[in-house]
């Protein structure tokens, strides 16, 4: 099988769409971390289609698609921490990063969606390999994530669009704070 990771531009959003046609991926539109609750509560899915898309006609692309074989099969979101306002907002992020919430080069891989058909084909890690090359690519200091360690607390596929622990340990990230035994902040420093 050949693998392509490619940014999620105005030209690939069908493909975005497709990609994200797993789990919750098609009702968020990866758009949970870009928006209060209140404000993702007020929008149908239709709205957050269209923002997801408009995202896509940005300056830079919001995520990466991997390709398995030509077809979309899973999304990552990769980008400033600043621009997913929800992070900002999140208890378990705001009481374990030891970086300044407001800092512009700390950038976050917040969601993963691998389609069914592709799970368990290793594309989370390549996904988060690309997701790292983008970042520092982009000036990025720290990447951050948020993962879930299914080896405490038993989760389904679905509930693991965060990452889990030990993807993100395999790719040299460090465990900076456990908030709750099952969730970590990790951080990776790309450069001082």
């Amino acid at each position: 099988m050949t693998i392509e990771i490619l940014p999620a531009t105005s030209d690939r959003s069908d493909d975005a769409e497709v990609a994200l046609d797993s789990g919750d991926g098609p009702g968020c539109q990866c758009q949970w971390w870009l928006l209060t609750n209140a404000e993702f509560e007020k929008n149908s899915r239709e709205q957050l289609t269209e923002r997801f898309r408009t995202e896509m006609q940005g300056e830079r692309p919001p995520g990466l698609i991997a390709y398995a074989d030509g077809e979309p099969a899973g999304w990552v979101r990769v980008g400033p921490r600043t621009d997913q306002a929800r992070l900002l907002r999140t208890r378990d992020v705001t009481t374990a990063t030891a970086e300044p919430l407001d800092a512009d080069d700390v950038w976050a891989v917040s969601c993963f969606v691998i389609r069914t058909a592709h799970r368990g084909q290793g594309l989370m890690k390549k996904l988060l390999d690309a997701a790292v090359t983008t970042a520092r690519d982009a000036g990025a200091r720290v990447v951050e994530a948020y993962p879930l360690d299914p080896a405490v607390s038993k989760r389904s596929a679905n509930q693991l669009y965060r990452g889990t622990v030990s993807v993100f340990e395999d790719a040299g990230f460090d465990v900076v704070d456990r908030p709750k035994p099952d969730r970590a902040l990790v951080s990776l420093t790309l450069r001082d």
